[in-house]
């Protein structure tokens, strides 16, 4: 009797974790939030957090219940940690840390207009030491300004870490909550995009959201780093299984963040185009047929040695965590270890570099094993990828082959940036935050007026992911996004940005999508979401709807009259867009 009332009390117990974790899941499904973390490494020095540095007066009480029990039934700690700090050090409510005074107090933050690549390599080269102004050509001795001059660098750095702020600290933020308060939309409230988030709360989160939606949502591990952890990615997508036939080649979308680690932008953003198609499946036509006709690979960072080296020692970190020759510099930059047009000889004799490419090409395990990851899929798991979008920051630019020559044309050059245009024009108008088209060895160099020239590009611009997966892997659209913002915060982007951001690289993706699916331009009523976005009906050429026989403008000019109902722009970048437009309808009347 004893064993068997032990037995019943276990197995009820068992039951009762399972029902709160059904329900708890079901609660997140149609909209509660998730606060799931891990602590991070051991004798990393980084003190815990308090547990009210999320705002959870926007939740509501069943809300915040569902978030403890989902703590309590996975295992998952109450508290997170971060590099922001100590309580102990804290210098004052929302203030940084003494450990954050002492290593960024004596730093500032220019930023540089570089126009040739002889200015390009000085700037380089005197990176390394110090002073530096006093090192720099003539050219560059007024050609920068200060980021972020309202801010100190410490202050921006602890505050782009999930920190309790006072609204007295941050004044600047107010003008944020006040552009964004218009907005009430789940993604806007749901925890895990209110903060930038490290590692070891998205790698629960990812295998939450496979297990939440397993009919379309698979974890994948995409590769190794040094350190030995796993570049994990999800997967969504649906398989058609009703066919006998053999099926062709799976049509795959990839989309890769975080190789450089301090951009966590980008991360944030692959997490957030991730989450948008896995919920929307199903309640969305336009996203369910694009979940559909696509496989999405989502990789929030190819990096992650160096973006947890970014949460525990330094925020500014770029490289990866490998060793170099030089024992006290550590790191390769992966963006330039890849094999296609490799020049890292360029940056061989100085491993401190930021743009150090490495001994070899592929020297980077990340890049080795990343590499291997999508030829293994392509050889062997009946996948074609048809696009690639690598996310970045800062600079708001879409960039497009090559980045390793300005030269050199891409043979699709006109395809690529008629499609850049369109993802540019897709983001401005979620946003009205414009994005400016150039090639990617173009988007390495600021001319130092805005009429004058691009020259030529940064020497180290060979090794890149976008040129690999273009020149060597044959994938028809391949494009780098430059995410917000242009220079007021630079890679210290305050998370309010956040889900703005995300939503601009979500109408990205989708009209990249419909473009390769062959649907005509979609419209999409402003502050909708994606479920709301429709596409037009599809009208022979040459021939008239039924509703309008009136004579149609052209596609520039439709684009050029929209321009008067778009925010942001000033009558400059007006002007420019219009421009390319012009250029883009001539080539195209061309080719008719």
């Amino acid at each position: 009797m004893a064993i068997r009332s032990a037995v019943a009390t276990s197995l009820t117990l068992k039951l009762l974790q399972i029902a709160l974790l059904y329900v708890c899941l079901a609660s997140l499904v149609s909209g509660a939030t998730l606060q799931s973390y891990h602590p991070l490494e051991a004798g990393s020095g980084i003190d815990q957090v308090p547990e009210d540095h999320y705002p959870q007066h926007q939740l509501s009480s069943w809300r915040r219940l569902s978030n403890r029990v989902i703590q309590k039934v996975l295992g998952y700690p109450e508290s997170v940690k971060s590099l922001a700090g100590s309580s102990a050090l804290r210098a004052g409510d929302g203030q940084p840390t003494r450990r954050l005074r002492t290593r960024y107090s004596d730093d500032i933050v220019l930023r540089f207009k570089c126009s040739t690549a002889d200015e390009a390599w000085a700037l380089s080269e005197a990176c390394e030491v110090s002073p530096l102004l006093s090192l720099l050509p003539e050219s560059l001795q007024d050609a920068h300004a200060p980021i972020m001059q309202d801010l100190d660098l410490a202050q921006a750095i602890y505050n782009s870490y999930p920190q309790t702020f006072s609204s007295s600290t941050r004044p600047h933020d107010n003008q944020l909550s006040k552009t964004n308060a218009a907005s009430s939309n789940t993604d806007d409230t749901n925890i895990f995009f209110q903060n930038y988030q490290p590692l070891s709360v998205i790698l629960p989160w990812m295998r939450l959201m496979a297990s939440i939606f397993p009919t379309h949502v698979r974890m994948l591990n995409v590769g190794k780093t040094f350190e030995g952890r796993e570049i994990p990615a999800l997967k969504v997508g649906v398989h058609p299984t009703n066919s006998e036939k053999p099926l062709p080649p799976r049509r795959t979308i990839v989309v890769t963040g975080g190789i450089h680690a301090r951009e966590w932008i980008s991360t944030s953003s692959v997490n957030y185009l991730a989450y948008s198609l896995a919920t929307q499946y199903g309640k969305s036509q336009l996203i369910t047929g694009l979940i559909e006709s696509f496989d999405w690979i989502f990789v929030p960072s190819i990096n992650p040695d160096g973006y947890v080296y970014t949460w525990n020692e330094d925020r500014l970190w770029r490289k990866s965590r490998q060793p170099t020759p030089l024992r006290f510099c550590s790191g390769i930059d992966l963006d330039r270890s890849f094999g296609y047009h490799w020049d890292g000889a360029v940056t061989s004799d100085n491993p401190c570099s930021e743009s150090f490419a490495g001994e070899e090409p592929f020297g980077a395990i990340e890049t080795e094993t990343f590499v291997d990851w999508v030829r293994n899929q392509t050889n062997h798991h009946n996948a074609e990828i048809v696009a690639f979008l690598d996310l970045h920051s800062y600079s708001q630019e879409v960039l497009y082959p090559y980045s390793y020559s300005c030269t050199a044309s891409p043979p699709s050059l006109e395809n690529l940036q008629e499609l850049a245009m369109g993802l540019a024009k897709a983001m401005r108008l979620s946003s009205g935050h414009y994005y400016k088209v150039v090639s990617a060895c173009e988007g390495n160099v600021m001319p130092i007026s805005e009429k004058a020239p691009r020259k030529s590009s940064l020497p180290q611009g060979g090794g890149s992911a976008l040129d690999w997966f273009y020149g060597e892997m044959g994938v028809r659209y391949a494009f780098q996004l430059k995410l917000r913002d242009t220079g007021s915060y630079g890679f210290l982007l305050p998370k309010e940005h956040i889900v703005p951001t995300g939503k601009e690289v979500l109408e990205a993706a989708l009209h990249l999508a419909q473009h390769l699916r062959g649907d005509f331009d979609y419209l999409k009523t402003p502050g909708q979401g994606p479920s709301m976005i429709s596409t037009k009906l599809r009208i022979p050429f040459g021939s008239e709807s039924p509703q309008d026989s009136r004579k149609k403008p052209s596609r520039g000019e439709r684009m050029r009259s929209s321009e008067g109902h778009i925010g942001g722009l000033d009558g400059r970048q007006k002007e420019e867009m219009s421009d390319q437009y012009d250029q883009w309808e001539l080539r195209r009347r061309r080719r008719r």
